[in-house]
């Protein structure tokens, strides 16, 4: 596995507090999008979709702009200054053990479609740490400049309003490289941040309605990681639910309707001692991977060591891992261009299938997901050509938090899904 995930032998792993990344807050603030109440019997659109439709004459209608600025040198200069003082998050390719999450995460980074993972594990095993210690490997994504939803200028389907209008109309669209996104969404976060709001203070001064995008536009084609996720609140899960299933967001506010995309990748860790979490949320999550403590007393000196060393000297410590982790990086790009070509036969098509319907698991997701997750697996590995072995490594990832619970029965499911892999496979 280490050699899979172009890691050292001497690469260790930690179970202390994790260090956030700020490298999304680093960013430049998501411009507002002002709205102007107007009534007459032209040119009307009412917003839905993401889509301007005609208003019929006579009613009134909300006129969309932008009223983002270019980025100044200055700006530049500041969002520079910002990243290079951002707190230094541990590398990915510096903790040991925890294969099973760490390649459920690299999947995810190479195949988005997978739909996100759900880490639970005891406290204290790395789980926020590692999540977090991802953002060095995101790959970089084009999007379309100075949009608060990170438009993609090729895919329709994952453009701003504002965007679309101005390819309908031939406009020419000024394009940047940026980093995927990863945006944290705390566990207090109010529903109007996650969502978006009406800016009260630009409605007073100014006499204009205008929308403030949340945290659900700023994770547009990124990664939205929940910490402690089976503590979130019952209103926000069903706003995440909305949106994970649709891939887009409705905010209803003050009589206006705003649509924009909301293609995320889903990232939620927790302890099972805590609570668990609602099925309906549990099913979004394409994998699911189980952290447990590490027992081997040898390893567990060396992941105190290996901590000690980065609290001392983050700097130092982390270009010690500098060469690991361009080869992780370059392993992730080569990994995602070669996944379109990838090819799964249609024979084992048909066996992940029988082995879904035997372990009677609900809908189509586990089928959808674990093909998704071999080609990606394969695609890391270098091949063209999905194995048998690749599905026998990702399937309990793929189905074991799919099984119907069974309060009598004490094995754990994913060594279920195993046997009836074999069984099915044999």
């Amino acid at each position: 596995m280490a050699g899979l995930l172009g890691a050292s032998s001497s690469s260790a792993a930690t179970s202390l507090p994790s260090f956030s990344s700020s490298s999304s807050s680093s960013s430049l603030k998501a411009p507002i999008r002002s709205l102007s109440f107007n009534s007459g019997q032209s040119q009307g659109r009412r917003l839905y979709g993401g889509i301007g439709v005609p208003v019929k004459k006579g009613r009134s209608r909300f006129y969309v702009s932008n009223v983002a600025t270019e980025i100044s040198p200055a700006q530049e200069q500041a969002q520079k200054l910002s990243k290079e003082s951002q707190r230094p998050v541990y590398p990915f390719a510096a903790i040991v053990g925890q294969d099973e999450m760490k390649l459920c995460l690299l999947l995810n980074v190479i195949d988005p479609k997978i739909g996100g993972v759900m880490i639970m594990g005891d406290r204290g095993t790395g789980k926020s740490t590692t999540v977090r210690s991802l953002v060095d490997l995101l790959p970089e994504i084009t999007v379309v400049a100075a949009d608060p939803f990170n438009s993609d200028p090729e895919d329709p389907e994952s453009m701003g309003m504002e965007v679309r209008e101005k390819l309908i109309k031939g406009e020419q669209l000024p394009t940047i490289k940026t980093k995927i996104n990863m945006v944290d969404l705390p566990l207090g976060a109010t529903e109007d941040r996650v969502c978006g709001t009406i800016d009260i203070e630009k409605a007073l001064t100014e006499g204009v309605k205008a929308f403030e995008p949340g945290l659900l536009a700023k994770a547009n084609r990124g990664i939205l990681y929940v910490d402690e996720v089976n503590l979130l609140d019952d209103h926000l899960v069903d706003v995440l639910l909305d949106s994970a299933a649709s891939g887009w967001n409705t905010v209803e506010r003050e009589g206006i309707s705003i649509s924009h995309p909301a293609r995320f990748i889903l990232i939620g860790s927790g302890n099972p001692e805590e609570g668990e979490l609602r099925p309906q949320l549990l099913d979004r999550f394409g994998m699911h991977a189980q952290v447990g403590t590490v027992r081997d007393a040898e390893l567990r000196v060396k992941i105190v060591e290996e901590r000690a060393r980065f609290d001392k000297n983050p700097k130092e410590f982390r270009e010690t891992y500098n060469a690991d982790q361009s080869k992780l990086q370059e392993q992730i790009s080569s990994a995602r261009s070669l996944l379109s070509s990838v090819k799964i036969d249609h024979d084992l098509r048909v066996k992940i299938s029988k082995v879904c319907a035997e372990l009677n698991v609900d809908g189509l997701r586990g089928d959808i997901v674990t093909n998704r997750a071999a080609k990606a697996l394969a695609a890391l590995k270098g091949r063209d050509q999905v194995t048998s072995e690749d599905i026998a490594v990702v399937i309990p990832n793929c189905l074991r938090h799919r099984l119907r619970k069974d309060p009598l029965e004490s094995i754990d499911s994913g060594l279920l899904v195993i046997e009836k892999f074999y069984e099915v496979f044999s």
